[in-house]
């Protein structure tokens, strides 16, 4: 991923991939300023580019009692002194035109919801505020159609672009990832590949998603061996008592190793180059 797509990493010197990672929500303060700070704290060690991501809110649940926030813009502040706290840009994904311009006061990235990505008007809006905008790519679209998607940022006149795939339906109640698509995708933007959401297993009877976070290691390694640029994680040092997608997150205490793991990956993919 060229680095210079986000403004405070253009200077980071590095050939490793680029890390998505934090929590599924912001649930507060405290556990977010404590998930940034292990993060920061083993991405730094091993050199690997980092932009904390977090949503300030939830729109897209199952159930109507699910937790969706703890107040728009309580959590975007709680964003902000994330950035400001640690030096890294920050990412939140936005869900309405009006979350646009609200969320790029305080974030560097807006996210486009990968259910959301063919809403034009959503599009645009995120491009128009300048900031780099993250297209995820629906789990009922094929590589190929994420060109036009790309494509309506650019029409925008923002340059700032990338598209993360996050799976693809496969049934009713499980993802696959079709790796075919990363060099596909790799023509129109830079492609991270998100691994958490890539496990979930959603549309389950009870209403709660499901997931797979013993695969993780394996969904992560197959995506640096298949040249993805970046990564996208969800952790928390408590997944079981998160209050949204626990089951599908790395445990925090698990981290360090797989990151470790997918930094010497690297290094052999780019010495195979």
């Amino acid at each position: 991923m060229d680095l210079a797509l986000i403004p405070q990493l253009k200077h980071h010197q590095s050939n490793n991939f680029f890390l998505l990672c934090g929590p599924c929500a912001i649930e507060g303060e405290e556990m977010a300023m404590r998930i940034a700070e292990k993060v920061v704290t083993i991405t730094d060690k091993l050199n690997i580019p980092y932009v904390f991501k977090g949503s300030f809110k939830k729109a897209n649940r199952s159930r109507v009692d699910s937790f969706t926030g703890i107040g728009d813009e309580k959590a975007l502040k709680i964003l902000r002194k994330v950035s400001e706290t640690f030096k890294v840009p920050t990412i939140t994904d936005i869900h309405e035109v009006s979350d646009a311009t609200m969320a790029a006061e305080y974030v560097d990235v807006l996210q486009i919801p990968a259910f959301l990505v063919r809403q034009t008007d959503l599009v645009v809006a995120a491009a128009e505020t300048g900031k780099v905008v993250n297209l995820k790519k629906g789990q009922f679209m094929s590589p190929e159609s994420m060109k036009h998607a790309v494509q309506k940022v650019l029409d925008s006149n923002n340059g700032q672009v990338m598209v993360t795939d996050r799976g693809t339906m496969f049934g009713y109640q499980d993802m696959i990832v079709d790796f075919r698509g990363i060099p596909t995708m790799k023509q129109y933007a830079p492609v991270v590949l998100d691994v958490t959401h890539s496990l979930q297993q959603p549309n389950q009877s009870s209403g709660v998603t499901g997931g797979r976070p013993d695969m993780i290691e394996t969904i992560s390694r197959a995506g640096i061996a298949t040249g993805v640029d970046g990564i996208f994680i969800e952790t928390h040092f408590d997944p079981a008592n998160a209050k949204s997608d626990g089951a599908n997150m790395l445990h925090l205490d698990h981290l360090e190793k797989l990151l470790t793991n997918l930094t010497a990956l690297r290094k052999t993919v780019n010495s195979l180059k």
